[in-house]
C-alpha cells in the first residue's frame, strides 16, 4: 500500500516536473528562437514528435506577443479608431490642389444665367429689334450702287503692279533703286487711294468703307512682305540658269497613286499670277516661295467651319442690334449732360455685350473663317492664335491673340530694326505706334472724323504693359489684362459713337 502510494506520488510528481521544465524552457527561449536551443532530450523529442513541436512554437508565440509588442498593439488600435491626419485645406496654396473644373463650370452656369436674365429684360423692354434688311443697308445705301465692292475690285491694279515690278527686277531690266521707288509709290497709293475715295464719296456707308479699308490694309501688308522676300531671294541668288518654273505655292500637280506630287519652286519661278493670287487669298500676311500644304481637303471639317461661320455671324448681328444699339442710344443723354455716375453705369452695362461680341468675333474670324479658307486652299500652317487668354502681361497678349499680324511685325519690322542696332524698347514702341496708326486709320476714315481715340487707346498699352510687367505677376497680371480688354473697348466705342452722334445728328438739328 505504501509502495503504491509512493509510486502514485512519484507518478504525480513527474508530470509536474515535466510541466515546470516546459514552462521554464518557454520562458528562457527568446522570441523567434528554434526549439533546438532546448536540451538534447528535448531536441530528440522534437525530431521524433513534430506535432508536439508545432504546438510548442504556437505556445511560444502566444506567450511572447503581449510581452514584446505592446506599443505596436496600441498604435494599431489608435490607427483603427483615428480619423485625423496632418493636412492642408484644399483652397490653401500649400495643398497643391489644382482641379477647379467644377468651379469653372459653376462660373459658366452663372454667366449664362445672368446674361439670360439681361437678355430677357432686354426683350421685355424693347421687343425684338433684329432686322436682317437693316444689315444690308449698313453696307449699301443704294442697291444699284456698290462703291465698296468696286473699290475692292480696283485693288487688283496694285497686285499687278507689284508682280510686274518684281519680274523686271528679276531679269535686271530695272535697278534696285528704281524698284524700291516703284514699290514706295505703289504701297503709298495703296493706303491713300482708298481712304481718299471713302472720304470723298457720299454713297459709301461707314461699314462698307471700313470693310474696304480692311481689305486694302491686309493687301498692303501682304505686298510689303512680297517685296521683302523677293528682295532677299535676289540677294542670295547666285549666277546660274534662270528659268521660270511653276510655283509650289499654287502648284499644278499630277496624281501618282492617289497622292499629289509637287514641284519645289525657286526664285524667280515664283513670279506668276497663280502664285501671287494664292498668296493674296491665303490666310497669312507673310510670303513664302513654298508654303506648307495639307495633303487633301477634308469635307467634313470644311462643312463644320462653314456652319460656324454662318451661325456666329448671325449671332453677332443679332446681339449688336438687340443688345448693343439700345444701350448705346441710352448712353447719349448722360454724355451730353456730363453725368459721370450715369456715364460709368452705361459704360459697365455696355461692357458685357461688347466683350461677348468681341469673343464671338474672335472665334468666328480666327478659328472658323481662317480655318475654312486654309482648308479650302490646303494651306498647312493653321496657327492663327495661341493661348492669349492665359496672358500674364500685355505684351504676351498682343503677341499671341493675332499670330499672322505678330509674325508680320516680327519678320518685317521688329527684326530689321534690331538688325540696324535699334534698342529693343524703341523697336517695341515703334510697333505699337504703327499698330495705333492702323487702328485709327480703320476707324476714323470710315466715320469721316478724326478723334484719335483708337490711337490713344493703343498707345496707352505701352505704359500699361510696363506697369503690369513690373508690378503684377501670375493671376494678378492675367486679371489686369482681362480688365483692360473688358473696360477699354466700351470706352472707345462710346467715345466714337458719341462724337459721331454729335457730328451728324445734333449739329444737323
Amino acid at each position: 500500500m505504501l509502495q503504491m502510494l509512493k509510486m502514485g506520488d512519484r507518478n504525480d510528481r513527474v508530470p509536474m516536473m515535466t510541466r515546470r521544465t516546459r514552462r521554464t524552457t518557454i520562458c528562457a527561449t527568446p522570441a523567434g528562437a528554434n526549439s533546438k536551443q532546448a536540451n538534447g532530450s528535448a531536441g530528440e523529442k522534437t525530431s521524433s514528435q513534430p506535432s508536439h513541436s508545432n504546438r510548442k512554437v504556437k505556445e511560444e508565440k502566444r506567450v511572447h506577443e503581449p510581452v514584446t509588442t505592446p506599443r505596436k498593439e496600441r498604435s494599431k488600435t489608435s490607427e483603427r479608431f483615428s480619423c485625423h491626419v496632418l493636412q492642408e485645406s484644399l483652397l490653401s496654396s500649400a495643398s497643391g490642389y489644382s482641379n477647379y473644373r467644377g468651379i469653372l463650370n459653376w462660373c459658366v452656369v452663372m454667366l449664362v444665367l445672368c446674361n439670360a436674365r439681361l437678355f430677357l429684360e432686354n426683350l421685355i423692354k424693347y421687343g425684338i429689334l433684329v432686322d436682317p434688311i437693316q444689315v444690308v443697308s449698313l453696307f449699301l445705301k443704294d442697291p444699284y450702287n456698290w462703291p465698296a465692292s468696286c473699290l475692292i475690285i480696283v485693288s487688283n491694279v496694285f497686285i499687278m503692279a507689284a508682280l510686274y515690278t518684281e519680274r523686271r527686277l528679276s531679269v535686271g531690266t530695272i535697278s534696285e533703286t528704281t524698284g524700291t521707288f516703284l514699290y514706295l509709290v505703289n504701297l503709298t497709293t495703296l493706303l491713300f487711294f482708298p481712304s481718299a475715295t471713302v472720304l470723298t464719296l457720299t454713297s459709301i456707308t461707314p461699314v462698307g468703307g471700313a470693310f474696304a479699308l480692311c481689305v486694302y490694309t491686309i493687301l498692303f501688308m501682304k505686298l510689303y512682305s512680297y517685296k521683302d522676300v523677293n528682295m532677299w531671294c535676289r540677294e542670295i541668288r547666285h549666277t546660274k540658269a534662270r528659268t521660270l518654273t511653276r510655283s509650289h505655292s499654287c502648284p499644278s500637280f499630277a496624281q501618282s497613286n492617289g497622292s499629289a506630287v509637287h514641284t519645289h519652286v525657286s526664285y524667280p519661278g515664283n513670279l506668276t499670277h497663280r502664285d501671287i493670287y494664292y498668296f493674296v487669298f491665303a490666310p497669312t500676311l507673310c510670303y513664302e516661295l513654298n508654303f506648307p500644304r495639307s495633303p487633301r481637303i477634308r469635307k467634313s471639317f470644311l462643312l463644320r467651319r462653314l456652319f460656324e461661320m454662318l451661325f456666329f455671324i448671325q449671332l453677332q448681328i443679332g446681339l449688336v442690334q438687340q443688345w448693343m444699339v439700345p444701350t448705346i442710344q441710352n448712353s447719349m443723354k448722360p454724355f451730353q449732360d456730363m453725368d459721370f455716375s450715369r456715364m460709368i453705369e452705361r459704360m459697365l452695362k455696355l461692357a458685357v455685350p461688347n466683350h461677348l461680341i468681341w469673343l464671338i468675333f474672335f472665334y468666328w474670324f480666327f478659328h472658323s473663317s481662317m480655318n475654312f479658307v486654309a482648308e479650302l486652299m490646303r494651306f498647312g500652317d493653321r496657327e492663327f492664335y495661341q493661348d492669349w487668354w492665359n496672358s500674364e502681361t500685355v505684351t504676351y497678349f498682343w503677341s499671341n491673340w493675332n499670330i499672322p499680324v505678330h509674325k508680320w511685325c516680327l519678320r518685317h519690322f521688329y527684326k530689321p530694326l534690331m538688325g540696324r542696332g535699334v534698342n529693343k524698347w524703341v523697336a517695341q514702341t515703334a510697333i505699337f505706334l504703327v499698330s495705333a496708326f492702323f487702328h485709327e486709320y480703320l476707324v476714323s476714315v470710315p466715320l469721316k472724323m478724326f478723334r484719335l481715340w483708337a490711337f490713344m487707346g493703343m498707345m496707352s498699352q505701352i505704359p500699361l504693359a510696363w506697369f503690369v510687367g513690373r508690378f503684377l505677376r501670375g493671376n494678378y497680371g492675367n486679371a489686369a489684362v482681362w480688365i483692360s480688354l473688358i473696360i477699354g473697348q466700351p470706352i472707345a466705342v462710346l467715345m466714337y459713337v458719341h462724337d459721331f452722334y454729335v457730328l451728324h445728328y445734333v449739329s444737323q438739328s
